[in-house]
Formats: C-alpha cells, structure tokens, sequence
C-alpha cells in the first residue's frame, strides 16, 4: 500500500455493507435519528469525487486547501483527494484570521475547497488568492463550482479517469500546527507517514476492525477507514472541545455501542467531571486515547470510575511532526507514577513505541545539522526529546529556518525530530515530559520548567491548573486557575507552602489567580503561557 486511501479500497472489498459513517442528527425515543454510509457507499462517492477532480484539472501534485467540517462531504473529499494524488491543506479554522491567512499564503493551494462561511472569508480576506485558480463549494455557491457538480462530471467520467501512481515519498498533506507554542508551520506528510501512523496506532491499542470509534478531534477520525472501525460523527463544536455536551456524548457513546473514545484532556475533564458527579458507568468502552496535553491524574480517577476493569485511558505522546512517539496508560500512571508527578519530577509519558529511537540532547536553541554532533545524555538528566522512526515527518512547508532548527539527519540518513520538549528518560526507559523548551524560565537559580513546577501544584485541593510563567523579565511567577468554590486565600497559602517545601521552586515568590487560563484553540487544553503573562 503506497497510498493512505487504498486502506479506504481495501476496508470497502472486505466488508462492503459495514457503516463506515454514521452521523448523528437528533436524539429521539431510545435513541438517535441518524443517517449511515457503508465503506462501499463512501469508496464509491470519493472515487467519484476523484474522478471529478480529474475532469476540472486538479492534477497530482496540486495543493488544495480544505475547510469542510466533519460530515459525510469532509471524509469523501478528503480519500478524493488522496486518490486523485493531489495534496489536502489542512489550516485550524479557529486559529484566528490573520494567522489563517498567513498559513494558506504560505501553502499557496491551487484549489480552495469550503463550505460558504469559507468561501465568503477567502474572498473578503483575500485568503491565497494569488495562487487559488479553482474553488469548490460544498453548499450553496458564491461562484465557482459546486460539490453537486464536481460529483456530477465525476460519475460521467470515472470510468476513463487515470489512476495516479503515488509513491511512499510523495507528499499526502500539508497539516499546519496549532500555533499555541510558536508560530503555525505547515507539516509536510507524505504517503508513508500516514501509512506507518495507522500501523503504529493499530499495533499499539490493539485496535480491531468492526470496533466503532467517537473522536471528538476530526483529523483523527480519518484513521477509522484504515483501522476498520465505524465513526460516529458527535455533535459538537469541535473548535470547543472543552465545551463539550457531556450528557450528549455519553448518550451516543450508550446508544451506538461505542468502543473507542478519543479526545482532549480538555474534553476529558469535562465528560469526567459529568460522569462521577452522575454516577455514570460506560462499559462498552474499551479504550480511550486523549492526547495534546498532559492529562492531570484526578481526570485520569475519574475516567476510571467510568469504564469497567478491563478497559484503560492512554495518553499517547507525540505532535502534529511525529505521532506517535510514546504511550502510557491510566493504571501506569495511577500505580505509582502519579506520585512522583506530584512530587515535581515531570510527567509519565510512558515508553517509547519500539518502532522508534529516542534521545535526549542537552538544551540549546541552536540547529543541529548531524545527530552525531549532538551530545547525548544519559538516564536521569534532562534535556531534549529528540525522536526517529517511521512516523517522523521532515520538513516544514516553505520554512527551511524552522526546518533546520527542528531537524536532525544521522549518518545512515535518518531523519530525527527536536521536538521542543524538554524531558528525560529513567532507568527503565520511561519518558519524563517536563516542559516545553521554549517555555521554561531561566532564573538566578537556574532554569525552570513548567511540569516540574505545575505537577505539585495541581495536587493542593482547590486548584483547576496551575501555569508557570515569566513575569517580567527572569521573575517566575505560579498562575493559577482554581475549581469552583475554592477558598482563594486558603489555596495562595497552601500553594505557596508547597513551592518552598522544593528546592527547584522554592525561590517562587509570585503567585496570581486568573480565570479563565487562554488555551490553544485545537485541543483547548495547552495555555498560553506568554498570552497568560501579559494579563497579569
């Protein structure tokens, strides 16, 4: 398999009549009225599409900016696109306009496919138009061509429509990160990395076909064809995951028999928070995976009390460069691991995936051209992450500065990611995530790092999260965010007790409340800690 949509193709000749979609459309008497789509039903509409592409000169090789949300158009376009062998352009619509319209002048997409509120803003912000020659509309048309039509020449001409030959190293996608800690940076995924992602998610949670899946994240419903699992498509807004109907996502998570759950700590915090406070049990569920952010250990209890004994909560660890890298589970966590969070070690990210090779190289905000000109350090010290294997992608689109400050090649050729995380690794080869590089904050008594500081932090009674931030130049200063009800004066005094009992925190003097912390608009759950400072 050379192309990420044969796995589509495959799924659709060995279970053909199984759901591959079904999207909710209102809750109704013991259940849901919804609307379903076969692996057949949607192998033959993206063929379609593909073929349509074709017919209006959308080549191999083009670049096509996609705005549709999760629906039955957003999951056939996209497996069109992969067969036609152009390239999807992926942009967080949420991610503010002026950086939106950076990214898609960046990527420069030939073609621009969206629904109208995408096509409107394209046009009144004048969004790549220097590069965009074809728009398609999916919905009622502002010009240019529509969904209805693009189907319609596709069905006259399938049958006389070329299959591109794609290869491994061909480009699949331009994904752009979050922003939340840097600037956005499109990351360039070709064929093979998606291909080694599905495998590496397969083997890791022993995922079966016939398994239904709700992710409340989009891009990583695109899996489920590959996987072989059912998507059930939640109602939600899914630039607010925090925001969240609980009630809502257990009702489909019941009703459709849902295996599979995936989601942001964000998210997690808020189906947790609804389900023990009800007394809700889900024991179809027989894993969930949250991921974007460190999941605190009281969300991790708590989603424990919702799934019965055989099912667990992972948190696989990774970024939009390379996913993913390593992977630790609930009862990992909650056996020991925690603990040694709480007491500022960092936290758990579990073991890395045996498919990879992780180092740790001492902190530097220099490029490194060659692995090997990299000091690597033992057990115990912190520094780095730097990660191969085969998910690893290599570089930034049209950003050859960021490429360099954020890739390594070894002397076989291999590709390694700096991941901007600064962690270390124990003697039994566990990963310690204990910040981001560019968060930490350097100090007269050396540098701090925010999980280090946090994790002790956000065990005082009456703390949401805590962030640790820079304020002003070289002064730490602990923010907090406190849980309904706290006694504020009582939760400063207890946490400012807590940061003398360390020695890494003990010269902390400064701590704020602040409500609500900015968080990142993808997952809602890492904050914005330089946007948090300025606020003080």
């Amino acid at each position: 398999m050379d192309n990420i949509a044969h796995a589509l193709t495959r799924q659709a000749q060995r279970l053909p009549d199984a759901p591959a979609l079904i999207i909710p459309i209102k809750p109704i008497a013991g259940g849901w009225k919804d609307k379903r789509y076969s692996y057949q039903e949607l192998e033959n509409l993206s063929n379609e599409l593909a073929a349509g592409l074709h017919h209006y000169g959308l080549t191999p090789g083009t670049r096509v900016a996609l705005m549709v949300p999760p629906s039955l158009e957003f999951f056939a376009l996209f497996f069109a696109l992969f067969k036609a062998g152009c390239v999807p352009v992926l942009v967080d619509p949420g991610i503010g306009l002026k950086p939106l319209k950076t990214c898609l002048g960046e990527a420069q997409p030939e073609a621009f496919v969206g629904v109208p509120k995408a096509q409107l803003a394209r046009k009144l912000l004048g969004w790549a138009k220097a590069s965009i020659q074809t728009s398609i509309t999916v919905g009622p048309t502002l010009g240019g061509l529509s969904y209805k039509a693009l189907l319609k020449a596709g069905r006259r001409a399938e049958q006389t429509r070329p299959t591109p030959h794609t290869k491994p190293d061909d480009p699949a996608a331009i994904l752009f990160t979050s922003g939340s800690t840097g600037i956005p940076k499109g990351v360039v995924y070709r064929h093979r990395h998606f291909i080694a992602q599905v495998a590496l998610i397969q083997r890791t949670y022993a995922i079966q076909p016939g398994e239904v899946d709700c992710p409340t994240f989009p891009p990583f419903a695109l899996f489920d064809p590959a996987l072989g699992m059912t998507t059930v498509i939640p109602k939600m807004d899914f630039t607010q995951p925090a925001k969240v109907d609980p009630k809502m996502l257990v009702s489909l998570i019941q009703h459709y028999g849902v295996t599979n759950l995936f989601g942001s700590p964000a998210l997690m915090h808020t189906l947790t928070t609804y389900t023990k406070a009800n007394r809700i049990k889900l024991p179809g569920l027989k894993r969930v995976l949250s991921a974007g952010a460190p999941v605190q250990p009281k969300v991790i209890e708590r989603m424990h009390q919702a799934l019965s004994d055989h099912a667990d909560i992972h948190t696989p660890y990774g970024a939009t460069e390379c996913l993913p890298v390593a992977t630790v589970s609930g009862r990992e966590i909650l056996s020991g691991l925690a603990a040694r969070h709480r007491s500022g070690q960092g936290i758990c990210v579990g073991k890395p995936l045996t498919e990879n090779q992780v180092i740790i190289i001492p902190i530097s905000d220099e490029p490194i051209a060659l692995k090997e000109q990299a000091t690597i350090l033992g057990a115990n010290h912190i520094g780095e992450i730097c990660v191969s294997g085969p998910s690893v992608t290599d570089q930034y689109w049209q950003r050859p500065k960021q490429t360099a400050a954020a890739k390594m090649t070894d002397a076989q050729g291999v590709v390694w990611h700096r991941m901007g995380d600064l962690g270390w690794q124990d003697d039994e080869g566990r990963l310690w995530f204990c910040g981001r590089k560019s968060e930490r904050v350097p100090t007269a008594h050396g540098d701090l790092y925010t999980e280090c500081v946090e994790g002790p932090v956000n065990a005082v009674p009456g703390v949401y999260r805590s962030a640790l931030v820079e304020w002003p130049e070289n002064i730490p200063v602990v923010v907090l965010e406190l849980e309904p009800d706290a006694d504020q004066a009582a939760v400063i005094n207890e946490v400012k007790a807590v940061l003398k009992a360390r020695d890494h925190s003990q010269h902390i003097d400064q701590v704020r409340v602040h409500s609500p912390f900015p968080v990142d608009i993808r997952h809602n759950a890492k904050i914005r800690r330089k946007e948090l400072a300025a606020k003080l």
